[in-house]
């Protein structure tokens, strides 16, 4: 079996084995978060924050749920990186915006988080904040889903079925859900063009 053939069988075995229930269960309970006049906060590093970036516009004019990416404002970002330093990025941005328990933090990521191996501990602080401020905690991360999965109240984990392809099968999975969400009838409100 060729690469390309690989692939691609991968991404049919984890369509297959994704857990449906979960995403739908997100589906409603983002929808609360628009009904409480809540925000929406997409965190991500990498290739997940790209992700985040196209999300906020997905939700915002398909869903009418007012949201933002940190990633999305390089001068603060960096400012902040430059400043304060990587870990607090993310919460530190949060505290500026006034994380309320109205609101929801959406984090893309490939391991979700994790302190003790110094993995993503931007993505922990922003969460620890959140649980803090009583936001709901939605997440499509990939491994064991790190701390995202262990705090989060809505989080799908993409079921592992390479260890060499973790990565761009869990970043490929973050549109798939999204876009799911997104057109899921509880959520979209505007139609797209195509």
């Amino acid at each position: 079996m060729n690469h390309i053939e690989k692939y691609f069988k991968q991404v049919e075995q984890i369509a297959r084995s994704i857990d449906q229930r979960a995403i739908d269960g997100m589906a409603t309970a983002l929808a609360k978060v628009r009904e409480a006049g809540g925000r929406l906060f997409f965190i991500g590093a990498g290739g997940s924050a790209g992700n985040c970036g196209h999300a906020v516009n997905d939700f915002r004019k398909l869903c009418g749920i007012e949201s933002y990416a940190p990633t999305d404002n390089v001068s603060e970002l960096t400012a902040r990186t430059n400043d304060e330093g990587w870990e607090t990025v993310f919460a530190a941005w949060l505290v500026t915006s006034r994380l309320s328990e109205r609101d929801g933090v959406f984090v893309f990521s490939v391991g979700g988080g994790d302190l003790e191996r110094n993995v993503s501990p931007n993505i922990v602080r922003a969460l620890e904040l959140a649980k803090k401020c009583g936001a709901k905690v939605f997440g499509v991360v990939g491994r064991d889903g790190g701390f995202t999965k262990k705090v989060g109240d809505h989080v799908v984990v993409v079921p592992t079925v390479d260890d060499a392809l973790i990565t761009p099968h869990t970043e490929a999975f973050h549109a798939v859900v999204w876009h799911c969400l997104v057109s899921h009838p509880v959520l979209q409100q505007n139609r797209t063009k195509w």
